[in-house]
């Protein structure tokens, strides 16, 4: 096989894909359409559309654009077969039914920002933030039946500093994954369309996998009755997007939303009750179970993201109040 040989069909939606998609064009991959999200309403009333990176990216660059509302619908999937694709690559898109990843000769191949098998699902990146990972990386596999448990082509690791926020490890894996796809795209050509791939344990060194389920608001809410590394991880996990939250209750009992979005560790110990709020100085203290942890950055409802500092500054009787 050449690489001329290959038709690809590139699926994505955000600007994590875009990346893989541009490595793609740069290196002269016949990509002869591209499948992405509907454009999203967007605005006060929802009436301007505005449409996803990938497909931005896609037209600027004259590639046919898919937009399905639904994967199973019988026109989407006549129009995808009259590309002839004989691979399709996938990039941060949802789930697709069996009709459309076993449509191509060499299959469907998924660049994944984890080390599979660990961190299965839609938000691998922040939960391997939250959870404390020192390493995460990127994974490409076939795809099956089930989610994210595919045979694995290649995989590549990625450190993750003590304080990486998301925004951090997501560029990084970024440009990790399009570089893992490349390689993975050269080894399929390499052995005509038929890789050697590994079959996904369902335990790693006799430990339970990790799952990586889609991020709400309920599970960003911040438990104070956590170590303070706990909390800390937590924080960062969910930096900047979606944002941990807790609620800044006073000393009557009002609640008021208050986002999180960095905290730094102080390595004292604490015996005071978990979400006790203590001003010393020009810092700005929160208790946890084990250590005061201060607060960095955050946003009050209705305000502006703002520094610590700031936030005492425009806040009275902030020593009066607790979180929780």
């Amino acid at each position: 096989m050449k690489k001329e040989d290959l038709r690809i069909v590139f699926m994505g939606t955000p600007e994590f894909a875009v990346e893989t998609l541009q490595a793609l064009v740069e290196h002269d991959y016949n990509v002869v359409a591209v499948v992405t999200k509907p454009d999203k309403p967007v605005g006060r009333h929802g009436s301007i559309l505005q449409a996803p990176a990938v497909k931005k990216y896609a037209l600027e660059h004259g590639l046919p654009v898919l937009q399905p509302e639904k994967m199973k619908d019988e026109n989407f999937v006549e129009q995808l077969k009259s590309y002839n694709a004989n691979l399709q690559v996938v990039v941060a898109f949802r789930m697709l039914p069996e009709v459309v990843w076993a449509m191509p000769e060499y299959g469907t191949f998924n660049v994944h920002a984890a080390l599979l098998p660990q961190y299965r699902g839609a938000a691998p990146i922040n939960w391997a933030i939250i959870n404390g990972e020192t390493q995460t990386g990127v994974t490409t596999f076939f795809l099956d039946h089930d989610i994210d448990t595919g045979r694995i082509i290649m995989s590549k690791p990625f450190d993750i500093p003590d304080d990486a926020d998301v925004e951090y490890v997501y560029d990084g894996l970024m440009h990790l994954g399009a570089q893992l796809c490349l390689e993975t795209l050269e080894q399929i050509v390499a052995t005509n369309g038929h890789p050697a791939t590994v079959a996904q344990s369902e335990k790693i060194e006799d430990k339970d996998l990790k799952d990586a389920p889609k991020l709400f608001k309920e599970n960003c809410e911040i438990n104070w009755n956590q170590k303070a590394k706990q909390v800390y991880d937590f924080v960062r996990g969910l930096c900047p997007i979606p944002g941990a939250w807790t609620n800044l209750i006073t000393q009557d009992g009002k609640e008021t939303l208050l986002k999180v979005y960095r905290t730094s560790k102080t390595g004292q110990s604490t015996t005071a009750a978990p979400g006790t709020i203590c001003i010393e100085g020009k810092r700005l203290l929160v208790a946890t179970i084990d250590e005061w942890l201060c607060f960095e950055e955050l946003q009050l409802a209705g305000k502006k993201r703002m520094m610590a500092r700031d936030f005492m500054n425009g806040m009275k009787e902030l020593d009066q109040c607790h979180v929780g």
